[in-house]
């Protein structure tokens, strides 16, 4: 996998949107406003939201992935290595964890997820 591989994952995704929130070349993936997919300036992998902290840990101890830093305790950084099959899995976890979290009315304000 790569960034470039990684952003046309999310870019397919309805109503996503980057942004750089941080300055400094941070790919930031948000629905409704709110992140579902970060890429660091390091460049060294995707980090992506979980259900809770138990998955999040089950996913580290089993090599999906590691403690994604300066996030909660619930996401994790998928490093390069992933399957693109994992990574994609992975981010419409997160994409769809973070769309059922937004209020109806945003929800129902973006496109359908088909």
């Amino acid at each position: 996998m790569s960034r470039d591989s990684v952003n046309r994952i999310c870019a397919a995704l309805p109503g996503a949107e980057v942004s750089d929130p941080w300055g400094g070349g941070h790919d930031a993936w948000k629905v409704g406003g709110k992140m579902f997919a970060c890429i660091g300036t390091a460049n060294d992998g995707v980090s992506v939201k979980t259900p809770d902290i138990e998955t999040a840990q089950m996913l580290i101890d089993a090599g999906v992935g590691v403690r994604a830093p300066y996030f909660h305790r619930s996401w994790i950084r998928l490093g390069w290595d992933s399957s693109e099959d994992e990574t994609r899995h992975r981010i419409e976890v997160s994409y769809d964890l973070v769309r059922a979290g937004l209020t109806k009315k945003l929800q129902a304000s973006l496109p359908p997820r088909g």
